[in-house]
Protein backbone atom coordinates (compact mmCIF):
# COMPACT_ATOMS: atom_id res chain seq x y z
CA UNK A 1 0.00 0.00 0.00
CA UNK A 2 1.44 3.37 -0.52
CA UNK A 3 1.38 6.47 2.23
CA UNK A 4 -1.21 8.96 1.62
CA UNK A 5 -0.48 11.37 -1.11
CA UNK A 6 0.49 14.18 0.64
CA UNK A 7 3.23 12.69 3.30
CA UNK A 8 6.93 12.07 2.58
CA UNK A 9 7.94 8.45 2.18
CA UNK A 10 10.74 9.12 4.50
CA UNK A 11 11.35 11.37 7.31
CA UNK A 12 13.63 10.30 9.62
CA UNK A 13 17.44 12.00 8.61
CA UNK A 14 19.06 8.18 8.11
CA UNK A 15 16.77 6.88 5.86
CA UNK A 16 16.33 10.17 4.32
CA UNK A 17 20.06 10.19 3.78
CA UNK A 18 20.14 6.55 2.61
CA UNK A 19 17.33 6.77 -0.23
CA UNK A 20 18.84 9.44 -1.33
CA UNK A 21 22.07 8.26 -1.67
CA UNK A 22 20.80 5.03 -2.90
CA UNK A 23 18.78 6.78 -5.45
CA UNK A 24 21.92 7.86 -7.38
CA UNK A 25 24.44 5.66 -6.71
CA UNK A 26 22.94 1.94 -6.55
CA UNK A 27 24.25 -0.39 -5.35
CA UNK A 28 26.41 0.35 -1.93
CA UNK A 29 27.09 -1.96 0.65
CA UNK A 30 26.29 -1.38 3.94
CA UNK A 31 29.98 -0.51 4.84
CA UNK A 32 29.75 1.87 2.24
CA UNK A 33 26.62 3.90 2.85
CA UNK A 34 27.55 4.05 6.41
CA UNK A 35 30.96 5.52 5.36
CA UNK A 36 29.18 8.04 3.01
CA UNK A 37 26.79 9.14 5.25
CA UNK A 38 28.43 8.97 8.90
CA UNK A 39 25.93 6.67 10.25
CA UNK A 40 26.98 3.15 12.38
CA UNK A 41 26.13 0.13 10.10
CA UNK A 42 23.59 -0.49 13.00
CA UNK A 43 22.43 2.40 12.53
CA UNK A 44 22.37 1.97 8.23
CA UNK A 45 20.42 -1.49 8.90
CA UNK A 46 18.02 -0.43 10.61
CA UNK A 47 17.03 2.64 8.72
CA UNK A 48 16.97 0.71 5.60
CA UNK A 49 14.93 -2.32 6.84
CA UNK A 50 11.34 -0.73 6.93
CA UNK A 51 12.46 0.56 3.03
CA UNK A 52 13.23 -2.84 2.70
CA UNK A 53 10.01 -4.02 3.74
CA UNK A 54 8.21 -2.04 1.74
CA UNK A 55 9.61 -2.61 -1.34
CA UNK A 56 11.51 0.50 -2.40
CA UNK A 57 15.07 -1.32 -1.63
CA UNK A 58 16.28 -5.03 -2.05
CA UNK A 59 19.47 -7.08 -1.38
CA UNK A 60 21.46 -8.20 -3.98
CA UNK A 61 23.21 -11.71 -3.75
CA UNK A 62 26.83 -11.43 -2.26
CA UNK A 63 28.36 -12.96 -5.23
CA UNK A 64 27.53 -9.77 -6.99
CA UNK A 65 30.58 -8.11 -5.12
CA UNK A 66 34.20 -8.14 -5.40
CA UNK A 67 35.50 -11.13 -3.64
CA UNK A 68 37.52 -9.79 -0.40
CA UNK A 69 38.18 -10.39 3.20
CA UNK A 70 35.59 -10.77 5.51
CA UNK A 71 32.21 -12.28 5.33
CA UNK A 72 30.37 -11.27 1.89
CA UNK A 73 28.36 -8.06 1.52
CA UNK A 74 24.73 -8.23 0.58
CA UNK A 75 24.27 -4.73 -1.29
CA UNK A 76 21.52 -2.20 -1.40
CA UNK A 77 19.85 -1.34 -4.55
CA UNK A 78 16.73 0.55 -5.01
CA UNK A 79 13.51 -1.15 -6.73
CA UNK A 80 13.17 0.88 -9.43
CA UNK A 81 9.71 -0.19 -10.20
CA UNK A 82 8.21 0.19 -7.01
CA UNK A 83 6.63 3.24 -7.50
CA UNK A 84 6.53 5.32 -11.11
CA UNK A 85 6.15 9.21 -11.59
CA UNK A 86 4.14 11.27 -14.16
CA UNK A 87 6.27 14.53 -15.56
CA UNK A 88 4.77 17.04 -17.95
CA UNK A 89 6.40 19.65 -19.40
CA UNK A 90 4.65 22.68 -20.21
CA UNK A 91 6.43 24.63 -23.51
CA UNK A 92 5.74 27.64 -25.69
CA UNK A 93 3.63 25.37 -28.08
CA UNK A 94 4.10 21.49 -26.95
CA UNK A 95 3.16 19.98 -23.86
CA UNK A 96 6.31 16.69 -23.00
CA UNK A 97 5.14 14.14 -20.94
CA UNK A 98 7.27 10.79 -19.84
CA UNK A 99 6.65 8.39 -16.86
CA UNK A 100 9.65 7.47 -14.92
CA UNK A 101 10.61 4.81 -12.71
CA UNK A 102 12.55 5.13 -8.92
CA UNK A 103 15.99 5.52 -10.48
CA UNK A 104 14.82 8.79 -13.16
CA UNK A 105 14.58 6.41 -16.06
CA UNK A 106 12.09 7.19 -18.52
CA UNK A 107 10.11 4.09 -19.05
CA UNK A 108 7.68 5.76 -21.84
CA UNK A 109 7.26 9.48 -23.12
CA UNK A 110 4.60 11.48 -25.20
CA UNK A 111 4.57 14.70 -26.60
CA UNK A 112 1.10 16.68 -27.96
CA UNK A 113 0.99 20.02 -29.63
CA UNK A 114 -0.72 23.19 -28.11
CA UNK A 115 -3.35 24.96 -29.48
CA UNK A 116 -5.06 27.56 -27.26
CA UNK A 117 -2.52 28.25 -24.43
CA UNK A 118 -5.14 29.58 -22.17
CA UNK A 119 -5.16 27.72 -18.48
CA UNK A 120 -8.23 25.87 -19.11
CA UNK A 121 -7.21 24.64 -22.66
CA UNK A 122 -3.88 23.21 -21.49
CA UNK A 123 -5.20 21.95 -18.32
CA UNK A 124 -7.47 19.76 -20.00
CA UNK A 125 -5.05 18.80 -22.56
CA UNK A 126 -2.51 17.64 -19.66
CA UNK A 127 -5.14 16.24 -18.57
CA UNK A 128 -5.84 14.03 -20.96
CA UNK A 129 -2.09 13.12 -21.48
CA UNK A 130 -1.11 12.49 -17.99
CA UNK A 131 -4.16 9.67 -18.41
CA UNK A 132 -2.60 8.71 -21.50
CA UNK A 133 0.64 7.84 -19.78
CA UNK A 134 -0.48 6.03 -17.35
CA UNK A 135 -3.02 3.62 -19.69
CA UNK A 136 0.00 2.95 -21.45
CA UNK A 137 0.82 -0.16 -19.00
CA UNK A 138 -1.77 -1.38 -16.10
CA UNK A 139 1.65 -0.81 -13.16
CA UNK A 140 1.99 2.73 -13.74
CA UNK A 141 -1.77 2.93 -13.50
CA UNK A 142 -1.61 1.23 -10.28
CA UNK A 143 1.97 2.66 -8.89
CA UNK A 144 2.10 6.25 -9.45
CA UNK A 145 0.92 8.59 -7.19
CA UNK A 146 2.94 11.80 -7.74
CA UNK A 147 2.85 14.75 -10.91
CA UNK A 148 5.58 16.62 -11.64
CA UNK A 149 4.54 19.99 -13.85
CA UNK A 150 7.91 22.01 -15.28
CA UNK A 151 6.95 25.55 -16.40
CA UNK A 152 8.97 28.07 -17.31
CA UNK A 153 8.39 31.85 -15.16
CA UNK A 154 7.78 32.34 -11.48
CA UNK A 155 6.35 29.52 -10.04
CA UNK A 156 5.12 29.24 -6.09
CA UNK A 157 5.67 25.45 -5.86
CA UNK A 158 4.73 25.91 -2.08
CA UNK A 159 0.41 27.21 -3.22
CA UNK A 160 0.86 25.36 -6.64
CA UNK A 161 0.34 28.23 -8.82
CA UNK A 162 1.61 30.03 -11.96
CA UNK A 163 2.28 33.51 -10.26
CA UNK A 164 4.00 34.58 -13.87
CA UNK A 165 4.89 32.80 -17.22
CA UNK A 166 6.27 34.69 -20.23
CA UNK A 167 5.82 31.44 -22.83
CA UNK A 168 2.19 30.40 -22.26
CA UNK A 169 1.27 34.10 -21.11
CA UNK A 170 -0.35 33.25 -17.92
CA UNK A 171 -0.35 35.17 -14.78
CA UNK A 172 -1.94 33.91 -11.13
CA UNK A 173 -2.99 30.37 -12.45
CA UNK A 174 -3.65 27.86 -9.56
CA UNK A 175 -2.71 24.69 -11.46
CA UNK A 176 -1.63 22.05 -8.83
CA UNK A 177 -5.69 22.49 -7.62
CA UNK A 178 -6.89 22.05 -10.80
CA UNK A 179 -4.87 19.00 -12.28
CA UNK A 180 -4.54 16.99 -8.87
CA UNK A 181 -8.45 17.11 -8.88
CA UNK A 182 -9.29 15.80 -12.39
CA UNK A 183 -5.86 13.07 -12.28
CA UNK A 184 -6.32 12.03 -8.57
CA UNK A 185 -2.43 12.68 -8.15
CA UNK A 186 0.10 14.69 -5.72
CA UNK A 187 0.67 17.17 -8.18
CA UNK A 188 3.79 19.39 -7.52
CA UNK A 189 4.36 22.54 -9.87
CA UNK A 190 8.00 24.49 -10.02
CA UNK A 191 10.46 26.28 -12.41
CA UNK A 192 11.32 23.96 -15.47
CA UNK A 193 15.21 25.32 -14.86
CA UNK A 194 14.95 24.69 -10.96
CA UNK A 195 13.54 21.09 -11.79
CA UNK A 196 16.18 20.53 -14.15
CA UNK A 197 18.71 21.32 -11.65
CA UNK A 198 17.12 19.04 -9.12
CA UNK A 199 17.57 16.23 -11.55
CA UNK A 200 21.14 17.49 -12.62
CA UNK A 201 21.93 17.34 -9.15
CA UNK A 202 20.42 14.29 -7.97
CA UNK A 203 20.65 11.66 -11.30
CA UNK A 204 23.37 14.04 -13.63
CA UNK A 205 26.73 15.97 -13.59
CA UNK A 206 25.77 17.32 -10.59
CA UNK A 207 25.86 14.15 -8.09
CA UNK A 208 28.09 14.17 -4.85
CA UNK A 209 28.52 18.26 -5.37
CA UNK A 210 27.28 20.25 -2.07
CA UNK A 211 27.31 23.82 -4.40
CA UNK A 212 25.79 23.48 -7.74
CA UNK A 213 24.50 25.31 -10.78
CA UNK A 214 22.83 25.01 -13.95
CA UNK A 215 22.61 27.74 -16.46
CA UNK A 216 20.09 27.68 -19.54
CA UNK A 217 20.27 29.30 -22.67
CA UNK A 218 17.95 29.27 -25.47
CA UNK A 219 13.97 31.02 -25.40
CA UNK A 220 14.70 32.19 -22.15
CA UNK A 221 18.09 32.73 -20.13
CA UNK A 222 17.19 30.67 -16.64
CA UNK A 223 19.88 29.07 -13.67
CA UNK A 224 19.17 27.03 -10.90
CA UNK A 225 22.06 26.96 -7.77
CA UNK A 226 22.18 23.97 -5.09
CA UNK A 227 23.82 25.03 -1.84
CA UNK A 228 24.53 22.98 0.85
CA UNK A 229 22.94 20.36 -1.26
CA UNK A 230 20.03 21.50 -1.91
CA UNK A 231 18.01 23.77 -4.82
CA UNK A 232 17.53 27.36 -3.51
CA UNK A 233 14.35 29.08 -3.90
CA UNK A 234 15.24 32.06 -1.42
CA UNK A 235 12.35 33.64 0.48
CA UNK A 236 10.34 34.54 -2.26
CA UNK A 237 11.06 32.23 -4.72
CA UNK A 238 12.88 33.37 -7.45
CA UNK A 239 16.41 33.04 -6.40
CA UNK A 240 19.40 32.67 -9.01
CA UNK A 241 17.26 34.17 -11.80
CA UNK A 242 20.31 34.81 -13.80
CA UNK A 243 18.28 35.72 -17.03
CA UNK A 244 17.22 38.88 -14.93
CA UNK A 245 19.88 40.11 -13.65
CA UNK A 246 21.21 43.86 -15.14
CA UNK A 247 24.36 43.86 -16.85
CA UNK A 248 24.23 47.15 -19.01
CA UNK A 249 21.58 50.20 -17.93
CA UNK A 250 21.70 51.44 -21.50
CA UNK A 251 20.81 47.93 -22.92
CA UNK A 252 17.02 47.02 -23.95
CA UNK A 253 13.85 46.55 -22.39
CA UNK A 254 12.81 43.23 -20.86
CA UNK A 255 9.86 41.74 -20.75
CA UNK A 256 10.07 41.65 -17.51
CA UNK A 257 10.15 45.54 -16.86
CA UNK A 258 13.76 46.11 -16.37
CA UNK A 259 16.39 47.57 -18.29
CA UNK A 260 19.40 45.81 -19.68
CA UNK A 261 18.91 42.06 -18.41
CA UNK A 262 20.79 38.96 -19.39
CA UNK A 263 17.54 37.67 -21.22
CA UNK A 264 16.77 40.72 -22.94
CA UNK A 265 20.24 40.47 -24.86
CA UNK A 266 21.01 37.10 -25.21
CA UNK A 267 17.49 35.14 -25.30
CA UNK A 268 16.96 33.68 -28.95
CA UNK A 269 14.20 36.67 -28.92
CA UNK A 270 16.43 39.17 -28.39
CA UNK A 271 19.06 38.13 -30.29
CA UNK A 272 16.84 37.74 -33.50
CA UNK A 273 15.63 41.07 -32.89
CA UNK A 274 18.87 42.86 -32.58
CA UNK A 275 20.12 41.05 -35.99
CA UNK A 276 17.25 42.29 -37.74
CA UNK A 277 17.98 45.63 -36.42
CA UNK A 278 21.42 45.44 -37.28
CA UNK A 279 21.04 44.66 -40.94
CA UNK A 280 17.46 45.67 -41.47
CA UNK A 281 16.24 42.39 -43.07
CA UNK A 282 12.68 42.20 -41.03
CA UNK A 283 11.69 39.23 -42.70
CA UNK A 284 14.28 36.85 -40.99
CA UNK A 285 13.35 34.25 -38.67
CA UNK A 286 15.55 33.22 -36.18
CA UNK A 287 17.13 30.25 -38.78
CA UNK A 288 17.99 32.86 -40.97
CA UNK A 289 19.49 34.95 -38.28
CA UNK A 290 22.47 32.02 -37.38
CA UNK A 291 23.22 31.24 -40.94
CA UNK A 292 23.36 34.86 -41.64
CA UNK A 293 26.17 35.08 -38.94
CA UNK A 294 27.97 31.71 -40.03
CA UNK A 295 27.42 33.48 -43.29
CA UNK A 296 29.84 35.74 -41.88
CA UNK A 297 28.19 39.20 -41.85
CA UNK A 298 29.58 41.18 -39.07
CA UNK A 299 26.38 42.66 -38.15
CA UNK A 300 24.77 39.53 -37.17
CA UNK A 301 28.20 37.87 -35.57
CA UNK A 302 28.40 40.61 -33.43
CA UNK A 303 24.85 40.50 -32.04
CA UNK A 304 25.84 36.52 -31.04
CA UNK A 305 28.93 37.56 -30.14
CA UNK A 306 26.99 40.23 -27.35
CA UNK A 307 25.23 37.73 -26.26
CA UNK A 308 27.70 35.40 -25.57
CA UNK A 309 29.49 37.86 -23.35
CA UNK A 310 26.02 38.87 -21.45
CA UNK A 311 25.56 35.05 -20.93
CA UNK A 312 29.37 34.65 -19.63
CA UNK A 313 29.14 37.85 -17.40
CA UNK A 314 25.98 36.29 -16.00
CA UNK A 315 27.52 33.15 -15.23
CA UNK A 316 30.63 34.52 -13.76
CA UNK A 317 28.44 36.66 -11.56
CA UNK A 318 26.44 33.59 -10.39
CA UNK A 319 29.94 31.60 -9.57
CA UNK A 320 30.95 34.52 -7.83
CA UNK A 321 28.92 35.13 -5.76
CA UNK A 322 28.08 30.78 -4.80
CA UNK A 323 31.02 29.24 -5.36
CA UNK A 324 29.87 25.91 -7.29
CA UNK A 325 31.68 22.70 -7.60
CA UNK A 326 30.44 22.90 -11.21
CA UNK A 327 28.53 24.83 -13.50
CA UNK A 328 26.34 22.95 -16.09
CA UNK A 329 24.99 24.85 -19.15
CA UNK A 330 22.48 23.58 -21.50
CA UNK A 331 18.85 24.29 -23.11
CA UNK A 332 18.00 24.79 -27.22
CA UNK A 333 20.58 27.49 -27.49
CA UNK A 334 23.66 24.77 -27.68
CA UNK A 335 22.81 24.05 -31.25
CA UNK A 336 24.15 27.88 -31.64
CA UNK A 337 27.16 27.27 -29.41
CA UNK A 338 29.42 28.07 -31.84
CA UNK A 339 28.67 31.57 -32.47
CA UNK A 340 29.00 32.62 -29.03
CA UNK A 341 30.66 30.13 -27.06
CA UNK A 342 34.32 31.50 -26.96
CA UNK A 343 32.57 34.70 -25.94
CA UNK A 344 31.16 33.11 -22.85
CA UNK A 345 33.97 31.80 -22.03
CA UNK A 346 36.27 34.76 -22.33
CA UNK A 347 33.66 36.84 -20.43
CA UNK A 348 33.26 33.75 -17.58
CA UNK A 349 36.74 34.43 -17.25
CA UNK A 350 37.22 38.32 -17.33
CA UNK A 351 34.79 38.82 -14.32
CA UNK A 352 35.08 35.77 -12.09
CA UNK A 353 36.53 36.45 -9.04
CA UNK A 354 40.07 35.15 -8.89
CA UNK A 355 39.92 31.39 -7.83
CA UNK A 356 36.34 31.74 -8.79
CA UNK A 357 37.06 30.86 -12.32
CA UNK A 358 38.05 27.46 -11.52
CA UNK A 359 34.63 26.08 -11.82
CA UNK A 360 34.44 24.17 -15.07
CA UNK A 361 31.54 25.01 -17.08
CA UNK A 362 30.42 21.61 -18.49
CA UNK A 363 28.24 21.81 -22.01
CA UNK A 364 24.72 19.21 -21.61
CA UNK A 365 22.70 19.08 -25.01
CA UNK A 366 19.19 17.83 -23.69
CA UNK A 367 15.60 17.32 -25.33
CA UNK A 368 13.12 18.42 -24.62
CA UNK A 369 11.81 14.81 -23.31
CA UNK A 370 14.54 15.64 -20.20
CA UNK A 371 12.65 18.67 -19.02
CA UNK A 372 9.29 16.35 -18.85
CA UNK A 373 12.15 13.46 -16.76
CA UNK A 374 13.04 16.80 -15.03
CA UNK A 375 9.28 17.42 -13.96
CA UNK A 376 8.62 13.85 -12.60
CA UNK A 377 11.86 13.66 -10.68
CA UNK A 378 10.29 16.66 -8.77
CA UNK A 379 7.44 13.97 -8.44
CA UNK A 380 10.83 12.02 -6.98
CA UNK A 381 11.35 14.46 -4.49
CA UNK A 382 7.99 14.71 -3.12
CA UNK A 383 9.52 11.71 -1.31
CA UNK A 384 11.13 13.29 0.73
CA UNK A 385 10.80 15.84 3.64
Amino acid sequence: MFPNHADPLVTAPAETAILAMLLAESPLSRVELARRTGLSSTAVTKAARPLIDDGYLHELPPERTAPGAGRPANPLTVTSGREFFAGVKISADTLYGTVCDLRARMRTTIHRPLGERDPDSVSALLIDLVAELLDTRPEFRERTRHLGIAVSGDVDRAAGRVRYSVLPGWRDVPLAKAIAGATGLNVTVENDVKALTVTEHWFGEGIGTEYFALVTIGAGIGSGLVVNGRLIAGAYGVAGEMGHIGIDPAGPRCHCGQTGCVEAIASSDAILAAVRGATGREDLDFDGAVLLARGGNPAAREVFARAGRAIGTGIATLVSLLGPERVVVTGEGLDTYDLFGAHIKDAYEAHCFKAAAKCPLTLRPLPWEEWARSAAVIGIQALFP
